[in-house]
Order: structure tokens, then sequence, then C-alpha cells
């Protein structure tokens, strides 16, 4: 089995087709791929929103990143892992996070790739700021998002 992991934090869009074609490509031996695209939604909390802007801090998001891939491999048989996630300015419907893995069988592919995402946005050390119609506000992680996460403890 194949451990290739890509982990990218970009301020470019990504192609989903070539990744996940990378992601078919990196691995012969696996059963299941899945993936997950995070979007930019025109509503956050009743308010309408017209962009988000995403800050990161480089070692150390990176850092964080490869420990949540590693975290997911612990829990999983995994094969192939693939994380970017891109900052700067982003507008409605832009993507903003590609999360994809492979692994001999499809529940662990699913549970893979959902808590990576889970652990994505409540541990992974980016700051997200929304331009509402009432002006810019920065975001923290919502309660669910978090009581989320602790449930994969």
């Amino acid at each position: 089995m194949s451990d290739f992991t890509q982990i990218s934090v970009q301020s470019q869009d990504f192609d989903f087709a070539h990744e996940y074609q990378k992601l078919r490509d990196s691995n012969n031996s696996d059963g299941a791929l899945v993936t997950f695209v995070g979007l930019v939604r025109d509503m956050s909390l009743q308010k309408s929103i017209s962009g988000l802007f995403l800050e990161h801090y480089p070692a150390m998001t990176e850092k964080v990143l490869n420990n949540i891939v590693e975290k997911a491999r612990a829990k999983w048989q995994l094969g192939s892992v693939s994380i970017i996630h891109r900052v700067g300015q982003l507008k409605v419907s832009e993507q903003i996070v590609f999360v994809g893995v492979t692994s001999q069988h499809r529940q662990s592919a699913y549970h893979a790739n959902e808590f990576i995402m889970d652990y994505l946005k409540t541990q992974a050390p980016f700051w997200k700021k929304e331009t509402t119609t009432e002006g810019d506000k920065w975001i923290e992680a919502k309660a669910s998002d978090m009581k989320k996460s602790q449930g994969w403890s």
C-alpha cells in the first residue's frame, strides 16, 4: 500500500479532476477513494457574505496539517492522503479546501476524510474573516464543529 501524502497551502485555485486523478494514480491497491471539497457560502449566521479572507502562519500550519494526517493514519489503514487549503481573498462559491483519502475499504476512507475535515476546521491555524453586508468580521470555529472533532477522541 502506498503512503503518498500531499499537503499544500496555497492562494491559487485547484483543479478537482487533476487532484482526484493524482490520488488514483498514487495507489493501485486501494478500492476506495473519498473526496471532499469545501466552498465559500453566500450566507453565514443569517448574514449575506460576499467573500472570505483566510490567513495562516505557514510553518505552524503545515506542521499541524501533517499531524492531522498522522492521527488519521494511526486510526485507519490509509493509502494516499491529499489536503489542499487555500488562503487569501476568496469569493462566494470559490473552492476553499480539498481533502482526498484512499483506503482498501470505503468505511475507513469515509471516516478518515470526515475526521481530517473536522480537525481542519478546529485545529488548523487558519484565521478567517468574512466580508458581510454589515462589514468585515473575524470568525471562530463553531461550537458544533468543536464538539464534532472532540467526538473522535
